[in-house]
């Protein structure tokens, strides 16, 4: 590993087009292989080759997601954007696409799934059985160790070929206006006078002069969960 660029080896993958290996990479982090995976690696990869593929962390370049699913974990593995280094930014749209922007070069592309990406009119007998195990082992929660022995199976055959197709065949993809967010502005912490945890001054209350977060506060705050972004009662689920 480079010291000085952790992510060098993934650059090189990027630069030779190498998507097999970085999804492999990718399936590291998200946990297992499917084809939603295989479409976030897909989408990084077709906005960096248009915009660079230099990324220092540092919201040089940012990659806005329309969804929380699978999706995204290809997209932060492939452009190196992700919600610890504040380049990854989730607009609760509900919609498999990626805004892909960069500071250095002053554009953008925006790479959205096309109708029928998956389970469309043309979907093979493969691709109609995962679909099938899908709605059994993860909709319905069903308890069949060898369904989901093998829709593992088939979902990680079908990584490997979604990553082979064109991007035309995958994406609609358009260049889109470069209209950037303020850097994450840097705030101090403070202490919560009743558990005595630090928190960003700006997440929490002052209800006696002293400082409270907003879990000893009782407040209300704002949560990412399955289906969106959504506002907890008191901090609970």
């Amino acid at each position: 590993m480079n010291p000085m660029d952790p992510r060098a080896s993934i650059k090189d993958l990027l630069r030779h087009g190498r998507l097999r290996e970085l999804l492999e990479v990718a399936a590291q982090l998200h946990g297992h292989y499917c084809a939603g995976l295989a479409f976030g690696v897909q989408a990084g990869y077709a906005g960096l080759k248009r915009l660079g593929f230099d990324n220092t962390g540092m919201e040089e370049l940012l990659a806005v997601v329309e969804c929380n699913n699978c999706f995204v974990d290809g997209v932060q593995m492939s452009t190196g954007c992700s919600l610890g280094n504040n380049a990854l930014i989730y607009k609760d749209l509900g919609k498999t696409a990626v805004t892909i922007l960069s500071r250095k070069t002053n554009g953008a592309v925006r790479i959205a799934l096309k109708a029928g990406g998956w389970q469309g009119e043309n979907a093979s007998d493969k691709q109609k059985e995962a679909g099938e195990l899908f709605r059994r082992v993860v909709k319905e929660r069903q308890d069949d160790p060898e369904a989901a022995r093998r829709m593992r199976e088939l979902f990680r055959e079908l990584s490997f070929e979604t990553v082979e197709k064109s991007e035309d065949d995958l994406f609609e993809i358009r260049e889109a206006a470069p209209e950037f967010p303020e850097y994450a502005p840097i705030m101090d912490s403070a202490r919560c006078s009743r558990c005595g945890e630090e928190f960003m001054e700006t997440k929490g209350s002052s209800p006696e002069g002293e400082p409270v977060c907003l879990q000893c506060a009782q407040a209300d705050c704002y949560a990412v969960l399955g289906r969106g972004i959504c506002m907890l009662k008191k901090g609970v689920w």
